[in-house]
């Protein structure tokens, strides 16, 4: 990668990550998949699996159209006391690339407000851990093939309803 294009890639990544957590952030659920390949992977998983090498996830989907269906259940189907989310994403780190296949590295921080009546505006950070993404380029456009969500912890104070 030629210093030019090290800083290009570096500008889509980092426009990449905040999209999908501004997409997230403003509850615009429906465009989540659209950040990834039809042939994608999403998965969280929490860091005390992850560092044993044991696959059980706390979300595991492996096409858009699992995320899609994510969304649908997310939407009709999951009953949860109403929030905010705020994202922070710190320390991206362009890893390498790989037959047009760029690796990156992110940590983020969660943030969640309740809304419901008793907690009403009281934020709580709600998940912190490490993005590990495989980002392909079609057209100029940056895409999802692959993001692991690292959680530090499998604690989760509430419902794990919306992406990290």
């Amino acid at each position: 990668m030629s210093v030019m294009n090290a800083i290009e890639t570096r500008f889509a990544v980092e426009d990449l990550l905040y999209a999908y957590v501004d997409c997230l952030d403003h509850n615009r659920l429906e465009e989540w998949p659209d950040f990834f390949v039809e042939d994608c992977l999403y998965q969280i998983i929490p860091h005390e699996n992850e560092s044993q090498d044991l696959p059980i996830s706390l979300i595991y989907c492996d096409s858009r159209g699992m995320l899609q269906d994510r969304v649908t259940a997310h939407r009709t189907a999951n009953y949860y006391a109403p929030h905010l989310y705020r994202h922070i994403v710190s320390g991206v780190r362009i890893l390498g690339e790989e037959g047009g296949v760029v690796s990156a590295q992110a940590n983020y921080v969660v943030l969640q407000t309740h809304l419901d009546p008793i907690d009403y505006g009281s934020t709580e950070v709600y998940s912190a851990g490490e993005y590990r993404d495989k980002i392909i380029f079609t057209d100029g456009v940056a895409k999802l093939k692959e993001k692991i969500v690292v959680v530090d912890t499998s604690r989760i104070s509430s419902l794990l309803v919306t992406p990290l």
